[in-house]
């Protein structure tokens, strides 16, 4: 299915495409970077290393984390991270909307076996480009 990829770039600081808004969406739904890295199988430290970056590159930090302790800590998105989210996802909703009609004409055109045709045509009759058979994005 044809999809559109947002990715945010920040000059020097790098950028935020759909890996790193995915990572933080986990992170504040586990409430642990190892449980986010897991959920989309990354390893803990690569995940961590996300999470520094995305720190390093704004004026405050978007993930708290709490190291060890009884309950072997945790981390969550603080409320700046929590409000550019939230920004960062309504970017990518308005771009979708903006692009649906061309994306969808663009998807129509695919060559594709009897069975996605059929289902790219059930979902241009539906007008909804992104949803995919079962609900599923």
């Amino acid at each position: 299915m044809t999809h559109l990829i947002v990715r945010i770039d920040l000059g020097d600081a790098g950028r935020i495409g759909p890996g790193k808004m995915l990572l933080l969406e986990k992170i504040a739904e586990h409430g642990s970077i190892s449980a986010a890295g897991r959920a989309m199988g990354l390893p803990y430290r690569h995940a961590w290393e996300l999470v520094e970056q995305l720190n390093r590159a704004f004026r405050e930090p978007l993930v708290a984390r709490q190291t060890g302790g009884r309950n072997g800590g945790g981390a969550a998105l603080t409320p700046f991270g929590e409000a550019l989210l939230a920004e960062m996802v309504g970017i990518r909703m308005d771009a979708e909307r903006a692009v649906s009609r061309r994306l969808n004409a663009i998807d129509v055109a695919l060559r594709r076996s009897e069975k996605d045709t059929a289902e790219a045509s059930v979902r241009s009759a539906s007008g909804d480009y992104r949803k995919a058979p079962g609900g599923k994005r």
